[in-house]
């Protein structure tokens, strides 16, 4: 096998439109494709001839023979694929639909949101002549959970900011950052000043777990403490109680192993990252040294990928562990399952920190007086009804001492001012992305905190089609105001001004061999804004709102 997928696959589908044989899927238009944890090169047609490593915005691409250990289980994870997914229909070259025209004249629109989500919407409008693209966002950086969410231990997943940056550096492209869309414009100004407006605001809270002290101090989101450890300026003040042996994060997805190996990592590798200088000196006093992580349900339910499974069980310092593995379970029912029966059958390793997958287990009630001290837990046991595996409390509870309890059960969107809003789904009502002529979702909003970064991409496409129907339709009103549009509001950043921030933290993080020093306070991030980049390639010039 000449080229693998490994972990940081982004799901994107560069790789697909570069591959001369069609030896990638799923691809564009097949089933699976946007929804798969990663994309597959399958062994029997790859030809070694490297264009999917050029074309790959996150290095997931890599030969064989340069695997790491760590990397060595996506061999088998590729040829497995194919085994139940053939493919044997695909054509010889991966099909590029045909460029779409848009009937002429100026397409104003404005994309609030400068997420993943946004930027590929942004990227979808440019590719035809005679769009005009502003991003808002109420940060003062874009990229949104590829900048503060991404664990920074996960440095190769954040390259897909190098394909944001081709993004933004489009014709026709211009950010208002700093900007928020309820507070210093409204929707109705968006309106005015553009024939579209495209929110793309993602899933900015958690979900609550609805036990008993909950809200007591020590009981907090993973989404505030990624927040936290990646310097967002919300968040970058925020402190966490570190100074107890156990931590306990309540949900198996992404994020709570991502937390948990924060948590127990050395804090000296995470120096070489782009953590936030804040949270690095607190994890270096932490006392830390067990994160247990709790699951509901069973290993064969658990919601975490297999890529990010498998990146836990390559830690080779820390005592990685599982427990509640159940007997009616076979280790060989997923690939997933098979990895957590490895790990489970492994030797301790004394003395390490301990990163603890627990399972069959849910959280009762939070205790503490004035603080949390514990969380009590009760066992569970499967079963199924109506096609769907549930978890039924078993009456065995016991309670784990821990100052920090972290509630990692997923991500929920707020309401639009402006727009119509579901509660149930925590979604905003739509059809092909469209809530009405003018006015399209796109990314969480649109379709709930699921996917990955590269399923935003198709997500796009299909809003930004519905709104270029509108427009070929005359279903879109003329803008109110000219294409100047209204003054920008005070301290808006533009690209110079993020292109100044992002040059400034990355001198910084040149001095201390890190990726970037990020700046985590909003007033910081203003005055770097505000300060010319040196001279030189990539400079960009000055730093308010152009």
């Amino acid at each position: 096998m000449p080229y693998v997928v490994t972990r940081s696959c982004c799901a994107d589908a560069s790789c697909v439109l570069a591959c001369p044989v069609n030896c990638i899927h799923p691809a564009p238009g097949e089933p699976g494709f946007g929804t798969t944890e990663m994309l597959y090169v399958d062994p029997r047609t790859c030809v070694d001839c490297g264009a999917c490593v050029t074309a790959c915005p996150v290095d997931a691409l890599k030969p064989h023979t340069a695997l790491a250990a760590a990397e060595l289980p996506f061999l088998e994870l590729n040829r497995a694929y194919y085994d139940t997914h053939p493919h044997e229909d695909r054509t010889p070259m991966a099909l590029v639909p045909p460029q779409r025209r848009i009937r002429r004249g100026e397409l104003r629109v404005a994309v609030v949101g400068a997420g993943p989500a946004g930027l590929f919407a942004a990227d979808e409008l440019l590719r035809h002549p005679g769009v005009s693209v502003t991003v808002h966002d109420r940060l003062p950086t874009p990229y949104g959970l590829a900048r503060a969410g991404v664990a920074p231990d996960h440095q190769d997943t954040k390259q897909v900011t190098g394909l944001f940056r081709a993004i933004e550096s489009q014709p026709g492209f211009t950010y208002r950052l700093n900007t928020h869309i309820g507070r210093d414009l409204h929707h109705e100004d968006l309106l005015r000043d553009h024939h579209a407006v495209l929110y793309a605001v993602g899933a900015a809270t958690d979900r609550r777990l609805g036990i008993e002290g909950e809200d007591l101090p020590g009981c907090a989101s993973a989404t505030d403490f990624v927040a936290w450890y990646n310097g967002h300026p919300d968040h970058s003040a925020d402190t966490f109680p570190l100074d107890g042996e156990r931590a306990v994060v309540v949900g198996n997805g992404n994020v709570a192993l991502d937390v948990a190996r924060v948590l127990t990592a050395d804090p000296e590798r995470l120096a070489r990252t782009d953590i936030s200088d804040r949270a690095l000196d607190a994890l270096r006093a932490s006392r830390v040294r067990e994160v247990v992580v709790l699951g509901r349900r069973g290993p064969a339910e658990a919601a975490f990928t297999l890529p990010e499974l498998l990146a836990a069980a390559a830690l080779d310092d820390i005592d990685v562990l599982v427990e509640g593995w159940p007997a009616d379970v076979p280790a060989d029912a997923t690939p997933s399952t098979r990895v957590l029966a490895e790990i489970a059958a492994r030797p301790r390793r004394p003395g390490s920190r301990r990163l603890v997958l627990r399972f069959l287990t849910a959280p009762a009630r939070v205790v503490g007086d004035d603080r949390v001290t514990g969380l009590t837990v009760a066992r569970t046991a499967l079963r199924t009804r109506s096609g769907t595996v549930e978890a039924v409390p078993t009456g065995d509870e016991e309670t784990l001492g821990a100052p920090l309890v972290l509630r990692a059960v997923g991500y929920r969107a707020r309401p639009v001012p402006g727009l119509p809003f579901d509660e149930d789904t925590g979604t905003v009502p739509h059809e092909r992305g469209r809530v009405s002529p003018g006015v399209y979702v796109a990314g969480w909003i649109k379709r709930g905190p699921t996917g990955f970064i590269g399923t935003n991409k198709s997500c796009a496409q299909e809003t930004v089609e519905a709104l270029l129907d509108d427009w070929d339709a005359g279903r879109l009103a003329d803008p109110a105001a000219p294409a100047a549009g209204r003054p920008a509001p005070p301290d808006t950043v533009g690209l110079d001004g993020w292109r100044a921030i992002d040059a400034s933290e990355r001198a910084a993080g040149l001095a201390e061999d890190r990726p970037r020093v990020k700046l985590v306070d909003r007033e910081r991030l203003l005055a770097a804004a505000r300060t010319p980049e040196p001279s030189g390639p990539g400079a960009a010039g000055g730093g308010r709102w152009k």
